[in-house]
Protein backbone atom coordinates (compact mmCIF):
# COMPACT_ATOMS: atom_id res chain seq x y z
CA UNK A 1 0.00 0.00 0.00
CA UNK A 2 1.43 3.33 -1.08
CA UNK A 3 0.82 6.51 0.89
CA UNK A 4 0.76 10.16 -0.19
CA UNK A 5 0.75 12.92 2.41
CA UNK A 6 -0.75 16.35 1.68
CA UNK A 7 -2.34 19.17 3.68
CA UNK A 8 -5.81 18.67 2.21
CA UNK A 9 -7.55 15.69 0.61
CA UNK A 10 -10.73 16.45 -1.35
CA UNK A 11 -13.05 13.64 -2.43
CA UNK A 12 -15.04 14.91 -5.40
CA UNK A 13 -13.90 17.11 -8.30
CA UNK A 14 -17.14 18.96 -9.06
CA UNK A 15 -17.94 22.62 -8.39
CA UNK A 16 -17.51 22.50 -4.62
CA UNK A 17 -14.47 20.24 -4.64
CA UNK A 18 -12.42 21.98 -7.29
CA UNK A 19 -13.26 25.46 -5.95
CA UNK A 20 -12.00 24.34 -2.55
CA UNK A 21 -8.86 22.90 -4.16
CA UNK A 22 -8.09 26.05 -6.14
CA UNK A 23 -8.51 28.36 -3.16
CA UNK A 24 -6.58 26.06 -0.82
CA UNK A 25 -3.67 25.93 -3.28
CA UNK A 26 -3.73 29.75 -3.52
CA UNK A 27 -3.39 29.83 0.25
CA UNK A 28 -0.30 27.61 0.23
CA UNK A 29 -1.76 24.18 0.95
CA UNK A 30 -0.76 21.00 -0.84
CA UNK A 31 -3.90 19.38 -2.24
CA UNK A 32 -4.97 16.00 -3.57
CA UNK A 33 -8.25 16.21 -5.52
CA UNK A 34 -9.88 12.85 -6.15
CA UNK A 35 -12.74 11.96 -8.51
CA UNK A 36 -13.81 8.75 -10.23
CA UNK A 37 -15.02 10.79 -13.22
CA UNK A 38 -13.85 13.86 -15.11
CA UNK A 39 -12.74 17.02 -13.35
CA UNK A 40 -15.64 19.48 -13.27
CA UNK A 41 -18.33 17.07 -12.15
CA UNK A 42 -22.03 17.20 -12.94
CA UNK A 43 -22.18 20.95 -13.60
CA UNK A 44 -19.62 20.99 -16.39
CA UNK A 45 -20.31 17.63 -18.01
CA UNK A 46 -23.96 16.72 -17.33
CA UNK A 47 -25.64 19.81 -15.88
CA UNK A 48 -25.32 23.58 -16.02
CA UNK A 49 -23.11 23.96 -19.07
CA UNK A 50 -24.49 21.41 -21.58
CA UNK A 51 -28.12 22.22 -20.74
CA UNK A 52 -27.57 25.95 -21.20
CA UNK A 53 -25.89 25.26 -24.53
CA UNK A 54 -29.03 23.36 -25.59
CA UNK A 55 -31.23 26.18 -24.32
CA UNK A 56 -29.28 28.67 -26.43
CA UNK A 57 -29.65 26.42 -29.49
CA UNK A 58 -33.38 26.38 -28.73
CA UNK A 59 -33.38 30.18 -28.52
CA UNK A 60 -31.76 30.38 -31.96
CA UNK A 61 -34.42 28.01 -33.32
CA UNK A 62 -37.23 30.11 -31.84
CA UNK A 63 -35.74 33.33 -33.19
CA UNK A 64 -35.46 31.82 -36.66
CA UNK A 65 -39.01 30.48 -36.50
CA UNK A 66 -40.35 33.87 -35.36
CA UNK A 67 -38.04 36.10 -37.40
CA UNK A 68 -40.76 37.63 -39.60
CA UNK A 69 -42.19 39.56 -36.65
CA UNK A 70 -38.89 41.49 -36.67
CA UNK A 71 -39.04 42.03 -40.42
CA UNK A 72 -36.45 39.36 -41.15
CA UNK A 73 -37.38 36.57 -43.56
CA UNK A 74 -35.85 33.25 -42.55
CA UNK A 75 -36.95 29.64 -42.62
CA UNK A 76 -36.23 26.99 -40.02
CA UNK A 77 -35.41 23.87 -42.03
CA UNK A 78 -35.15 21.70 -38.95
CA UNK A 79 -32.98 20.70 -36.01
CA UNK A 80 -29.78 18.79 -36.79
CA UNK A 81 -29.53 16.94 -33.47
CA UNK A 82 -26.00 15.56 -34.03
CA UNK A 83 -24.77 19.08 -34.94
CA UNK A 84 -26.43 20.55 -31.86
CA UNK A 85 -24.73 17.91 -29.76
CA UNK A 86 -21.39 18.69 -31.41
CA UNK A 87 -21.83 22.37 -30.50
CA UNK A 88 -22.80 21.45 -26.93
CA UNK A 89 -19.84 19.10 -26.53
CA UNK A 90 -17.48 21.72 -27.99
CA UNK A 91 -18.50 24.21 -25.30
CA UNK A 92 -17.95 21.59 -22.58
CA UNK A 93 -14.62 20.47 -24.05
CA UNK A 94 -13.14 23.97 -24.15
CA UNK A 95 -14.15 24.67 -20.55
CA UNK A 96 -12.89 21.25 -19.45
CA UNK A 97 -9.45 21.84 -20.97
CA UNK A 98 -9.30 25.27 -19.35
CA UNK A 99 -10.17 23.83 -15.94
CA UNK A 100 -7.60 21.05 -16.28
CA UNK A 101 -4.93 23.64 -17.08
CA UNK A 102 -5.98 25.79 -14.14
CA UNK A 103 -5.80 22.90 -11.66
CA UNK A 104 -2.40 21.84 -13.02
CA UNK A 105 -1.03 25.40 -12.85
CA UNK A 106 -1.89 25.59 -9.14
CA UNK A 107 0.13 22.45 -8.38
CA UNK A 108 -2.96 20.43 -7.38
CA UNK A 109 -2.59 16.67 -7.65
CA UNK A 110 -5.68 15.39 -9.51
CA UNK A 111 -6.33 11.69 -8.95
CA UNK A 112 -8.76 9.96 -11.30
CA UNK A 113 -10.08 6.96 -9.44
CA UNK A 114 -12.79 5.70 -7.12
CA UNK A 115 -12.06 7.08 -3.66
CA UNK A 116 -13.39 5.94 -0.30
CA UNK A 117 -13.04 7.62 3.07
CA UNK A 118 -10.66 5.33 4.96
CA UNK A 119 -10.35 7.32 8.20
CA UNK A 120 -11.06 10.84 9.48
CA UNK A 121 -7.85 11.98 7.76
CA UNK A 122 -7.46 9.75 4.69
CA UNK A 123 -9.03 8.63 1.43
CA UNK A 124 -8.12 5.37 -0.28
CA UNK A 125 -7.96 5.04 -4.07
CA UNK A 126 -7.05 1.53 -5.21
CA UNK A 127 -3.77 0.63 -3.52
CA UNK A 128 -2.89 4.20 -2.56
CA UNK A 129 -3.91 6.07 0.58
CA UNK A 130 -4.03 9.88 0.43
CA UNK A 131 -3.57 11.27 3.91
CA UNK A 132 -4.13 14.88 4.92
CA UNK A 133 -4.54 17.15 7.91
CA UNK A 134 -8.12 17.62 6.76
CA UNK A 135 -10.56 15.91 4.38
CA UNK A 136 -13.31 17.63 2.38
CA UNK A 137 -16.21 15.52 1.11
CA UNK A 138 -17.69 16.79 -2.17
CA UNK A 139 -19.20 13.74 -3.87
CA UNK A 140 -22.24 15.58 -5.22
CA UNK A 141 -25.60 14.20 -6.28
CA UNK A 142 -27.36 11.98 -8.82
CA UNK A 143 -30.88 12.04 -10.29
CA UNK A 144 -33.63 10.53 -8.15
CA UNK A 145 -36.58 8.45 -9.26
CA UNK A 146 -39.85 7.45 -7.59
CA UNK A 147 -40.56 4.09 -5.90
CA UNK A 148 -41.36 1.52 -8.56
CA UNK A 149 -40.40 3.82 -11.46
CA UNK A 150 -37.59 2.14 -13.39
CA UNK A 151 -35.39 4.38 -15.54
CA UNK A 152 -34.17 2.34 -18.52
CA UNK A 153 -32.20 5.12 -20.24
CA UNK A 154 -34.09 4.53 -23.48
CA UNK A 155 -37.78 5.37 -23.13
CA UNK A 156 -37.73 6.44 -19.49
CA UNK A 157 -34.74 8.72 -18.99
CA UNK A 158 -32.91 11.01 -16.59
CA UNK A 159 -31.43 14.34 -17.66
CA UNK A 160 -28.05 12.60 -18.11
CA UNK A 161 -29.58 10.39 -20.82
CA UNK A 162 -31.46 13.31 -22.38
CA UNK A 163 -28.18 15.12 -23.02
CA UNK A 164 -26.93 12.14 -25.05
CA UNK A 165 -29.93 11.88 -27.38
CA UNK A 166 -29.09 11.82 -31.08
CA UNK A 167 -32.58 12.94 -32.11
CA UNK A 168 -35.38 15.31 -31.15
CA UNK A 169 -38.23 13.23 -29.71
CA UNK A 170 -41.64 13.87 -31.27
CA UNK A 171 -43.29 14.01 -27.86
CA UNK A 172 -42.18 14.01 -24.23
CA UNK A 173 -43.76 13.81 -20.79
CA UNK A 174 -41.63 15.61 -18.22
CA UNK A 175 -42.23 14.30 -14.71
CA UNK A 176 -41.36 17.18 -12.37
CA UNK A 177 -41.92 20.91 -12.79
CA UNK A 178 -38.81 22.08 -10.96
CA UNK A 179 -35.72 23.66 -12.52
CA UNK A 180 -34.49 20.63 -14.48
CA UNK A 181 -37.97 19.69 -15.69
CA UNK A 182 -38.96 23.10 -17.03
CA UNK A 183 -35.57 23.68 -18.65
CA UNK A 184 -35.82 20.44 -20.64
CA UNK A 185 -39.48 21.17 -21.42
CA UNK A 186 -38.35 24.51 -22.83
CA UNK A 187 -35.52 22.94 -24.86
CA UNK A 188 -37.66 20.27 -26.46
CA UNK A 189 -40.51 22.66 -27.24
CA UNK A 190 -38.05 25.01 -28.95
CA UNK A 191 -36.85 22.03 -31.00
CA UNK A 192 -40.44 21.25 -32.06
CA UNK A 193 -41.51 18.47 -29.69
CA UNK A 194 -44.93 18.16 -28.08
CA UNK A 195 -44.33 18.53 -24.35
CA UNK A 196 -46.43 17.88 -21.25
CA UNK A 197 -45.11 18.72 -17.77
CA UNK A 198 -46.54 16.75 -14.84
CA UNK A 199 -46.06 18.35 -11.40
CA UNK A 200 -47.68 17.06 -8.22
CA UNK A 201 -47.61 20.49 -6.54
CA UNK A 202 -50.00 23.28 -7.60
CA UNK A 203 -47.40 25.28 -9.55
CA UNK A 204 -44.31 25.00 -11.75
CA UNK A 205 -40.99 25.98 -10.11
CA UNK A 206 -42.71 25.64 -6.72
CA UNK A 207 -39.78 27.07 -4.73
CA UNK A 208 -40.17 30.43 -6.47
CA UNK A 209 -42.59 33.22 -5.59
CA UNK A 210 -46.10 32.17 -6.62
CA UNK A 211 -46.44 35.19 -8.90
CA UNK A 212 -43.35 34.07 -10.85
CA UNK A 213 -44.73 30.54 -11.15
CA UNK A 214 -48.01 31.85 -12.57
CA UNK A 215 -46.21 34.03 -15.13
CA UNK A 216 -44.14 31.03 -16.26
CA UNK A 217 -47.24 28.83 -16.50
CA UNK A 218 -48.95 31.46 -18.66
CA UNK A 219 -45.88 31.78 -20.90
CA UNK A 220 -45.62 27.99 -21.26
CA UNK A 221 -49.30 27.79 -22.27
CA UNK A 222 -48.65 30.41 -24.96
CA UNK A 223 -45.74 28.30 -26.19
CA UNK A 224 -47.96 25.21 -26.35
CA UNK A 225 -46.35 23.41 -23.43
CA UNK A 226 -49.10 21.43 -21.71
CA UNK A 227 -49.20 21.26 -17.93
CA UNK A 228 -50.76 18.82 -15.49
CA UNK A 229 -50.44 20.63 -12.15
CA UNK A 230 -51.43 19.12 -8.81
CA UNK A 231 -51.26 15.76 -10.61
CA UNK A 232 -49.69 12.62 -9.16
CA UNK A 233 -47.88 10.04 -11.28
CA UNK A 234 -49.20 6.49 -10.88
CA UNK A 235 -47.34 4.45 -13.49
CA UNK A 236 -45.77 4.04 -16.93
CA UNK A 237 -45.91 1.27 -19.51
CA UNK A 238 -44.15 0.75 -22.82
CA UNK A 239 -46.15 1.08 -26.02
CA UNK A 240 -45.33 0.61 -29.70
CA UNK A 241 -44.67 4.35 -29.98
CA UNK A 242 -42.87 4.87 -26.66
CA UNK A 243 -44.61 5.14 -23.29
CA UNK A 244 -48.03 5.62 -21.76
CA UNK A 245 -47.90 7.64 -18.54
CA UNK A 246 -50.75 7.20 -16.05
CA UNK A 247 -51.81 9.78 -13.49
CA UNK A 248 -53.89 9.27 -10.37
CA UNK A 249 -57.50 9.77 -11.34
CA UNK A 250 -57.18 7.70 -14.50
CA UNK A 251 -55.76 10.16 -17.05
CA UNK A 252 -53.12 8.79 -19.44
CA UNK A 253 -50.63 10.57 -21.70
CA UNK A 254 -48.89 8.89 -24.64
CA UNK A 255 -45.42 10.08 -25.63
CA UNK A 256 -42.15 8.94 -27.14
CA UNK A 257 -40.17 9.62 -23.95
CA UNK A 258 -40.68 10.11 -20.23
CA UNK A 259 -38.11 12.36 -18.56
CA UNK A 260 -37.87 11.77 -14.81
CA UNK A 261 -36.92 15.09 -13.20
CA UNK A 262 -38.10 14.71 -9.61
CA UNK A 263 -34.91 15.96 -7.96
CA UNK A 264 -31.40 14.84 -7.11
CA UNK A 265 -30.12 12.90 -4.12
CA UNK A 266 -26.71 12.95 -2.40
CA UNK A 267 -23.94 10.49 -3.29
CA UNK A 268 -22.90 9.18 0.13
CA UNK A 269 -23.67 5.47 0.24
CA UNK A 270 -20.85 2.93 0.66
CA UNK A 271 -18.14 5.59 0.70
CA UNK A 272 -17.02 5.04 4.29
CA UNK A 273 -18.63 8.17 5.70
CA UNK A 274 -20.56 6.57 8.54
CA UNK A 275 -17.69 4.22 9.39
CA UNK A 276 -15.50 7.30 9.92
CA UNK A 277 -18.11 8.73 12.29
CA UNK A 278 -19.71 11.28 9.96
CA UNK A 279 -23.38 11.98 10.75
CA UNK A 280 -25.81 11.61 7.85
CA UNK A 281 -29.46 12.62 7.53
CA UNK A 282 -31.43 10.98 4.68
CA UNK A 283 -28.12 10.53 2.87
CA UNK A 284 -27.02 14.15 3.26
CA UNK A 285 -23.92 14.91 5.32
CA UNK A 286 -24.84 17.12 8.26
CA UNK A 287 -22.70 20.24 8.69
CA UNK A 288 -22.72 23.48 10.67
CA UNK A 289 -22.83 26.97 9.15
CA UNK A 290 -19.12 26.68 8.31
CA UNK A 291 -19.56 23.36 6.41
CA UNK A 292 -17.89 21.50 9.28
CA UNK A 293 -19.13 17.97 10.05
CA UNK A 294 -19.30 16.46 13.53
CA UNK A 295 -15.80 15.02 12.87
CA UNK A 296 -13.26 17.84 13.43
CA UNK A 297 -11.01 16.82 10.53
CA UNK A 298 -13.81 16.47 7.96
CA UNK A 299 -15.83 19.14 6.12
CA UNK A 300 -18.42 18.73 3.35
CA UNK A 301 -19.65 20.98 0.55
CA UNK A 302 -21.96 21.10 -2.48
CA UNK A 303 -24.93 18.86 -3.27
CA UNK A 304 -23.75 16.41 -0.61
CA UNK A 305 -25.03 18.73 2.14
CA UNK A 306 -28.61 20.04 2.49
CA UNK A 307 -27.98 23.48 0.99
CA UNK A 308 -29.35 24.73 -2.37
CA UNK A 309 -28.21 22.42 -5.17
CA UNK A 310 -26.55 25.11 -7.27
CA UNK A 311 -23.04 25.07 -8.73
CA UNK A 312 -22.32 28.58 -7.48
CA UNK A 313 -23.34 27.54 -3.96
CA UNK A 314 -20.74 24.78 -4.22
CA UNK A 315 -18.14 27.34 -5.32
CA UNK A 316 -18.94 29.53 -2.31
CA UNK A 317 -18.88 26.64 0.15
CA UNK A 318 -15.59 25.30 -1.23
CA UNK A 319 -13.94 28.71 -0.91
CA UNK A 320 -15.33 29.16 2.61
CA UNK A 321 -13.87 25.82 3.77
CA UNK A 322 -10.45 26.49 2.22
CA UNK A 323 -10.25 29.91 3.89
CA UNK A 324 -11.42 28.55 7.24
CA UNK A 325 -8.76 25.83 7.14
CA UNK A 326 -6.14 28.48 6.29
CA UNK A 327 -7.08 30.39 9.44
CA UNK A 328 -8.79 33.28 7.70
CA UNK A 329 -11.87 34.95 9.14
CA UNK A 330 -14.93 33.63 7.27
CA UNK A 331 -18.62 34.58 7.25
CA UNK A 332 -21.35 31.93 6.95
CA UNK A 333 -23.27 31.93 3.68
CA UNK A 334 -26.73 33.56 3.71
CA UNK A 335 -28.41 31.08 1.38
CA UNK A 336 -31.41 33.37 0.85
CA UNK A 337 -28.92 35.87 -0.62
CA UNK A 338 -27.72 33.45 -3.30
CA UNK A 339 -29.09 34.26 -6.79
CA UNK A 340 -31.27 31.60 -8.39
CA UNK A 341 -32.03 31.26 -12.11
CA UNK A 342 -34.16 28.82 -14.10
CA UNK A 343 -32.95 29.17 -17.70
CA UNK A 344 -36.14 28.19 -19.56
CA UNK A 345 -37.88 30.60 -21.93
CA UNK A 346 -38.86 32.88 -20.31
CA UNK A 347 -36.25 32.83 -17.56
CA UNK A 348 -37.25 32.88 -13.90
CA UNK A 349 -34.76 34.56 -11.55
CA UNK A 350 -34.80 35.54 -7.91
CA UNK A 351 -32.85 36.45 -4.81
CA UNK A 352 -34.02 36.84 -1.23
CA UNK A 353 -37.40 35.93 0.25
CA UNK A 354 -40.64 35.16 -1.55
CA UNK A 355 -43.72 37.13 -0.50
CA UNK A 356 -44.95 34.12 1.52
CA UNK A 357 -41.59 33.72 3.29
CA UNK A 358 -41.38 37.44 4.05
CA UNK A 359 -44.94 37.49 5.42
CA UNK A 360 -44.16 34.51 7.63
CA UNK A 361 -41.03 36.21 8.95
CA UNK A 362 -42.25 39.80 9.29
CA UNK A 363 -46.04 39.41 9.36
CA UNK A 364 -48.40 40.21 6.49
CA UNK A 365 -48.69 43.81 7.74
CA UNK A 366 -44.92 44.16 8.00
CA UNK A 367 -44.15 43.92 4.29
CA UNK A 368 -45.07 45.64 1.05
CA UNK A 369 -44.81 44.43 -2.56
CA UNK A 370 -44.69 45.99 -5.99
CA UNK A 371 -44.90 44.43 -9.44
CA UNK A 372 -43.50 46.24 -12.50
CA UNK A 373 -44.69 44.79 -15.81
CA UNK A 374 -42.03 44.46 -18.51
CA UNK A 375 -44.56 45.95 -20.94
CA UNK A 376 -43.29 49.32 -19.72
CA UNK A 377 -39.64 48.49 -20.43
CA UNK A 378 -38.30 49.56 -23.83
CA UNK A 379 -35.65 46.84 -24.24
CA UNK A 380 -38.13 44.12 -23.27
CA UNK A 381 -40.50 45.43 -25.94
CA UNK A 382 -37.63 45.31 -28.46
CA UNK A 383 -36.98 41.70 -27.47
CA UNK A 384 -40.74 41.00 -27.51
CA UNK A 385 -40.65 39.40 -24.09
CA UNK A 386 -43.37 39.50 -21.44
CA UNK A 387 -42.83 39.23 -17.70
CA UNK A 388 -42.38 41.30 -14.60
CA UNK A 389 -40.15 42.45 -11.76
CA UNK A 390 -41.67 41.86 -8.35
CA UNK A 391 -40.18 43.44 -5.22
CA UNK A 392 -40.83 42.37 -1.64
CA UNK A 393 -39.71 44.85 1.03
CA UNK A 394 -40.12 45.44 4.74
CA UNK A 395 -42.45 48.32 5.53
CA UNK A 396 -40.16 51.30 6.04
CA UNK A 397 -37.25 48.91 5.65
CA UNK A 398 -34.94 47.16 3.16
CA UNK A 399 -35.72 45.09 0.11
CA UNK A 400 -36.29 41.46 1.17
CA UNK A 401 -36.69 39.82 -2.23
CA UNK A 402 -36.41 40.46 -5.96
CA UNK A 403 -38.28 38.17 -8.38
CA UNK A 404 -38.03 38.38 -12.17
CA UNK A 405 -39.62 36.64 -15.14
CA UNK A 406 -38.73 37.34 -18.78
CA UNK A 407 -36.18 36.64 -21.49
CA UNK A 408 -32.59 37.12 -20.27
CA UNK A 409 -33.63 38.40 -16.81
CA UNK A 410 -31.03 36.15 -15.15
CA UNK A 411 -28.51 38.82 -16.17
CA UNK A 412 -30.32 41.31 -13.90
CA UNK A 413 -29.63 39.28 -10.77
CA UNK A 414 -26.18 40.77 -10.18
CA UNK A 415 -27.73 44.08 -9.16
CA UNK A 416 -30.62 42.37 -7.37
CA UNK A 417 -28.11 40.34 -5.33
CA UNK A 418 -26.36 43.49 -4.16
CA UNK A 419 -29.69 45.14 -3.30
CA UNK A 420 -30.71 42.22 -1.08
CA UNK A 421 -27.35 41.44 0.48
CA UNK A 422 -26.52 45.07 1.26
CA UNK A 423 -30.01 45.56 2.74
CA UNK A 424 -30.72 48.50 0.46
CA UNK A 425 -33.81 50.64 0.94
CA UNK A 426 -36.07 51.13 -2.11
CA UNK A 427 -35.36 54.88 -1.88
CA UNK A 428 -31.60 54.23 -2.09
CA UNK A 429 -31.94 52.10 -5.23
CA UNK A 430 -34.31 54.71 -6.69
CA UNK A 431 -31.43 57.23 -6.63
CA UNK A 432 -29.43 55.10 -9.10
CA UNK A 433 -29.75 55.99 -12.79
CA UNK A 434 -29.98 52.95 -15.06
CA UNK A 435 -28.83 52.95 -18.68
CA UNK A 436 -31.55 53.36 -21.30
CA UNK A 437 -32.73 51.29 -23.06
CA UNK A 438 -31.80 48.23 -21.00
CA UNK A 439 -33.74 45.58 -19.13
CA UNK A 440 -31.90 46.69 -15.99
CA UNK A 441 -34.13 49.77 -16.09
CA UNK A 442 -37.00 47.51 -15.04
CA UNK A 443 -35.26 46.92 -11.70
CA UNK A 444 -34.74 50.67 -11.31
CA UNK A 445 -38.33 51.49 -12.31
CA UNK A 446 -39.70 48.99 -9.80
CA UNK A 447 -37.70 50.62 -7.00
CA UNK A 448 -38.76 54.10 -8.12
CA UNK A 449 -42.38 53.00 -7.86
CA UNK A 450 -41.86 51.30 -4.49
CA UNK A 451 -40.18 54.48 -3.22
CA UNK A 452 -43.29 56.45 -4.17
CA UNK A 453 -42.03 58.18 -7.31
CA UNK A 454 -43.01 56.04 -10.28
CA UNK A 455 -41.86 57.00 -13.78
CA UNK A 456 -43.13 54.67 -16.54
CA UNK A 457 -45.85 53.13 -14.38
CA UNK A 458 -49.57 53.78 -14.73
CA UNK A 459 -51.32 54.81 -11.53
Amino acid sequence: MAETDVDLVILGGGSGGYACALRAAELGMSVALIDKDKLGGTCLHRGCIPTKALLHAGEVADQTRESEQFGVKAALEGIDAPAVRKYQEGVVSRLYKGLQGLVKSRGIQFVEGEGRLASPTSVQVGDTTYRGKHVVLATGSVPRTLPGLEVDGSRVVFSDHALQLDRVPASVVVLGGGVIGVEFASIWRSFGAEVTVVEMLPHLVPLEDEASSKLLERAFRRRGIKQELGARFSGVEHTDGGVRVSLEGGKTIDAELLLVAVGRGPVSQDLGYEEAGVTLDRGFVKVDEYCQTNVPTISAVGDLIPSPQLAHVGFGEGILVAERLAGLSVVPIDYAGVPRVTYCEPEVASVGLTEAQAAEKHGADGIKTLTYDLAGNGKSQILKTAGAVKLVAAKDGPVLGVHLVGSRVGELLAEAQLIYNWEALPSEVAQLIHAHPTQSEAVGEAHLALAGKPLHVHG
